[in-house]
């Protein structure tokens, strides 16, 4: 089945970047979810501008190459467009947490049924590894030769805030436990929003390595306040605190779909407005 989910085309990320995981965890997970019963003409990706962006050209599945930071509101377009497909998001952590910021917070408002995943290796690397706001202090590049001044961006905190009603994060180079997650993701009712943390072999080479800091948390139902607690253990500084890796927080909520009656309406009779004008 994963055979399925391949393209001809030949993968250009650089050799061992974790990207590569990243695609085979998705992958699997698209494979469990296809063998419990999903169609995979009905799975819909979009994709931002930036290294992870190729994620497009390598998975088998319909969707966009979209805009650099518009990885959403285009995951959202699919997704009113036809409420009954699949669709997930795939985005850089310089995308999303900068000209994509207002998008990623509006999406736990609105709580639509997709899933967003951000690579976040705390660089722009495909345009030569500037900061981004999840890049530690000090982190010097050529366009800030003095180093980042900025305090780091905390998403995990961000979304959870924000009202996303799944957030998670994993480690890119644990494929097992990343591709369930994804899996949960998907499953999940409502704005999923997986982050995963993966090192760039090329840029900002100071904040890699960070396994020995990483451990899994139990799954369980958690109210904001400790889900909040969890996320402060890290903040996104160099070789400060430990990284908990899981799903920090979950909750019923009624989604966007649930929320208009005309999509509603789409998804209960599994049409799409096409259909529907016949």
């Amino acid at each position: 089945m994963k055979e399925n989910l391949r393209t001809k085309n030949a993968i250009t990320w650089c050799p061992s970047c974790p990207n590569n995981m990243i695609l085979e965890s998705t992958k699997r997970a698209l494979t469990n979810l296809i063998k419990q019963g999903r169609k995979k003409e009905n799975f819909a990706i979009a994709t931002g501008i930036g290294c992870h962006g190729k994620i497009f050209d390598y998975l088998n599945v319909s969707g966009f190459y979209g805009l650099h930071g518009r990885v959403l509101p285009t995951a959202l377009g699919i997704k009113l467009g036809n409420p009954n497909l699949t669709v997930l998001g795939f985005a850089g952590d310089g995308d999303t947490y900068s000209e994509g910021i207002g998008h990623f917070i509006s999406m736990g408002r609105y709580n639509p049924n997709i899933t967003l995943i951000v690579h976040d290796n705390q660089s722009f690397s495909l345009t030569t590894g500037q900061a981004t706001p999840t890049s530690q202090q000090g982190y010097k590049t050529k366009s800030e030769p003095l180093g980042e001044f900025n305090l780091p961006l905390n998403p995990i905190k961000l979304a959870i805030s924000s009202g996303a009603t799944f957030v998670a994060r994993c480690n890119a180079r644990d494929i097992n436990h990343t591709s369930k997650i994804i899996e949960q993701a998907i499953k999940h009712k409502g704005f999923s929003f997986v982050e995963i943390l993966q090192d760039c072999i090329i840029f900002n080479l100071k904040i890699n390595n960070k396994d020995k800091l990483m451990y899994k948390i139990p799954t369980k139902n958690r109210k904001i306040k400790e889900a909040l607690s969890l996320a402060d253990e890290w903040d996104y500084n160099l070789r400060k605190g430990k990284i908990p890796l899981g799903i920090f927080y979950q909750e019923k909520r009624k989604t966007l779909e649930e929320k208009w009656p005309q999509l509603s309406y789409l998804q209960k009779k599994k049409i799409s407005w096409k259909d529907l004008k016949k």
